[in-house]
């Protein structure tokens, strides 16, 4: 740290905020300060307004509402992969609204896993989200072959983040494909996309990605990168609510290959409606949708892609880092003795949206910071996530939440709290 931190350092920095008018676009609750965003984001005016749209155009056109009104479902999915592109770096056909995490990977792996004599494992890693490997391992299983032998997943040298030499090192002659999260849920390191990508296509390996925890909190460029393909959930950084329908990528070059899991919205717009039993896919991302789109579900993420235009992801990611830093800083300066351990890598262009710091008593010390208005993310078996969003959360909510976890490490109440997560962490 440079300087002494304090109050007026974070109102200093909230005056100089260029983004801070956008925290008036969301219903917040003034006796909490909401860190939870990297988990659900909060709801926006514009979201409530797009889903009550959505609703209205179902009252007034009824099954018109198929081609009539602001927003027309048949053409919403990828009206929706439009808004989105700018934020993965790709362009607006590469992109699609459609499913759920699980549910796209489930599609891009059936559709990229083509396991051949010599090439039959795939690449993840030691730290991916259990539904990540629980789908690789079911597609494995698809395709007759034993996951316990075909999954290969890259070790953690800290358990925490991983090296991309270990990973470059993984890529043997035997694997097929490689699916790596874009930044790392227990750390909040980002995995270098573009490198990897590289790496990968020198050895003739398809790669893709899980964007779930860098989706509009860092900037991508999927396409100029080359990566084959990628998938996330909307309802994080993107506030598209809970259950918000997920979106997935497919780099041009792979337009016409046949969905792995096929269904009526693969079809091609112009000939879905002919009801033949050849499927004809559609030429763009959209031949990877399977069913109808959730209309209701995906209504409140129009609204909240517009804030996002607006704001412009590079602005989100700068005042996102100054954020992560001021509260690192701060945690550092005012509890050093508390005996936390970060876990995020501490230079810019490898960390992410939010916080990861590891304590003994990380399930206690998250129920009393509930208990006094700040909401945290606990992770099994002692971490705590903390993510200062830039498009709602303040320097002044930084400051005032370190000031309640030291309040909690000093008087040592979350001893008052059974050390031991709830059912929903």
């Amino acid at each position: 740290m440079a300087e002494q931190l304090t109050y007026t350092s974070a109102i200093e920095l909230d005056k100089k905020d260029s983004l801070a008018p956008f925290r008036n676009e969301f219903y917040l609750n003034n006796s909490h300060i909401y860190l939870d965003g990297n988990s659900l984001g909060l709801l926006s005016k514009r979201a409530e307004k797009t889903l009550i749209t959505l609703l209205e155009s179902w009252k007034t056109f009824g099954i018109d509402g198929w081609t009539e009104g602001d927003h027309p479902w048949f053409y919403l999915s990828e009206s929706l992969g439009d808004q989105i592109a700018p934020l993965v770096g790709a362009k607006a056909e590469e992109v699609i609204v459609t499913g759920s995490t699980t549910t796209n990977l489930h599609q891009l792996i059936a559709t990229f896993y083509n396991p051949s004599e010599g090439r039959t494992k795939i690449l993840a890693d030691e730290l991916n989200f259990p539904s990540d490997i629980y789908a690789l391992q079911s597609q494995i299983k698809q395709k007759g072959l034993d996951f316990h032998e075909h999954l290969i997943k890259v070790k953690s040298r800290d358990g925490h983040t991983l090296d991309e030499k270990d990973i470059i090192a993984a890529m043997t002659e035997d694997i097929a494909l490689i699916l790596l999260p874009s930044i790392l849920y227990r750390s909040g390191q980002i995995v270098d996309m573009k490198r990897l990508t590289h790496e990968a296509h020198k050895r003739n390996i398809i790669i893709g990605f899980d964007l779930c925890h860098s989706i509009g909190s860092i900037p991508h460029e999927l396409s100029e990168w080359g990566v084959d393909f990628a998938f996330w959930c909307n309802y994080k950084h993107l506030n598209g609510g809970p259950g918000a329908v997920g979106g997935l990528y497919v780099n041009e070059k792979h337009f016409g290959i046949s969905p792995g899991l096929a269904g009526w919205f693969s079809s091609s717009k112009e000939k879905q409606f002919d009801m033949e039993h050849i499927l004809s896919p559609a030429h763009d991302a959209g031949a990877f949708q399977i069913g109808t789109p959730h209309v209701l579900s995906v209504a409140p993420l129009i609204g909240s892609l517009e804030l996002f235009s607006e704001a412009g992801i590079e602005n989100i990611r700068i005042k996102s880092l100054q954020l992560t830093r001021f509260m690192k800083d701060l945690i550092e300066q005012e509890i050093g003795d508390a005996h936390f351990i970060f876990r995020n890598p501490d230079e810019d262009h490898r960390r992410g949206g939010h916080l990861y710091i590891e304590h003994p008593e990380a399930a206690r010390i998250c129920k009393a910071l509930k208990d006094k208005g700040v909401i945290p993310d606990f992770r099994s078996p002692n971490g705590i996530r903390l993510a200062p969003v830039a498009l709602y959360n303040s320097f002044e909510d930084v400051w005032n939440s370190v000031q309640i976890l030291k309040e909690i490490m000093e008087n040592q109440t979350y001893k008052n709290y059974e050390n031991k997560r709830g059912v929903i962490a």
